[in-house]
């Protein structure tokens, strides 16, 4: 099997749950003679099988890893070998290759042998990104399920009860997680927490959102500044615009359902922000952060790409043409 999906939706623990349920050997009718269950069960979670797996010792649960950026192909040519033996105590032996993407030209030729041939009572589930990362021979030879993003709702869901956050901070961190839960963890951290809130404050104040009426009078120098400041961390760059995009989202909703935005502790400086600037010029605006995301994407310069960007959200880059060159004005 191949499970695709964005980091931190659960492919790794959908493989490891599907190799509990598997191997369960908790309280459960068994089919006479067939040693599996007769109808589709959740694992116990409590037996020696399912602890065993949990805990990552069940000799017959086997994980592949990236060793540093790829999967050798001696990771995969031990694994052969440890597949052409019997499965030591396990109903079905499960192999999971995690980030199977990362296997390198060699790695991937070596599993599409073994995927031709499968060993007795074992099960292959290869974890990925998309599906363009992997061999369309390896693709070709697997049932492919797709694990989607998180939903927003069931994401804040899970940040109240297991992080113990508010729910209306629930609702931003997930927002900014775009469906994965891995990152709504990263976030969710105090200290990530007080410097994401720092963070989106600065920006938003910075180019002027919190008073668009104002936006188009900053002195031209002082957006360069920031543009040059908000280049220098690359790192951060794509979350700092995603955190622009939610802002101006938030003032296109405000608009028509205002029970529905997402930056809920700042509803105030959106109700005051959103009746100034009208639907038109918010999209025109998403759309520019788009567009650079798109071009830093494909290595374009950042800081140019960021000074026209910050000129065009700020209504002061009247001089620019659609290209991004400045016109004589």
């Amino acid at each position: 099997m191949l499970f695709t999906g964005i980091e931190g939706v659960g492919k790794k623990t959908g493989a490891m749950i599907f190799a509990m349920a598997c191997n369960c050997i908790g309280e459960q009718q068994l089919t006479a003679g067939s040693g599996f269950p007769d109808q589709a069960i959740e694992p116990c979670g409590t037996c020696k099988s399912c602890r065993k797996i949990q805990s990552g010792n069940h000799p017959d649960i086997i994980l592949v890893e990236p060793s540093g950026p790829i999967i050798k192909i001696a990771q995969i040519r031990g694994l052969c070998n440890t597949l052409a033996l019997k499965p030591y105590e396990a109903r079905l032996r499960v192999v999971i290759i995690s980030g199977a993407q990362a296997m390198n030209p060699e790695a991937s030729n070596a599993l599409l042998k073994m995927l031709e041939e499968p060993p007795d009572r074992t099960v292959l589930i290869l974890t990925a990104l998309e599906t363009s990362g992997l061999l369309p021979t390896i693709v070709s030879r697997c049932q492919h399920i797709r694990f989607n993003p998180i939903s927003l709702q069931t994401l804040a869901a899970m940040l109240v009860e297991k992080q113990g956050l508010a729910p209306e901070e629930a609702i931003i961190m997930g927002f900014m997680a775009q469906g994965s839960y891995a990152k709504a963890l990263s976030l969710v951290g105090s200290t990530n927490r007080i410097n994401w809130l720092n963070r989106r404050n600065w920006l938003i104040k910075s180019i002027g959102l919190d008073n668009p009426q104002f936006m188009s009078s900053r002195p031209i120098g002082l957006l360069m500044a920031f543009a040059a400041r908000l280049s220098q961390n690359k790192d951060a760059l794509f979350d700092s615009l995603e955190i622009v995009k939610s802002y101006l989202r938030d003032l296109v909703v405000y608009k028509y359902y205002p029970e529905k935005v997402v930056n809920r502790d700042l509803t105030d400086t959106i109700q005051n922000a959103s009746k100034k600037i009208s639907v038109k010029s918010l999209l025109s605006k998403i759309k520019d952060i788009q567009s650079a995301q798109k071009d830093i994407k494909a290595n374009a310069n950042i800081r140019l790409t960021l000074e026209v960007l910050i000129l065009r959200l700020t209504d002061a880059g009247f001089g620019i043409n659609e290209k991004g060159s400045w016109n004589k004005i």
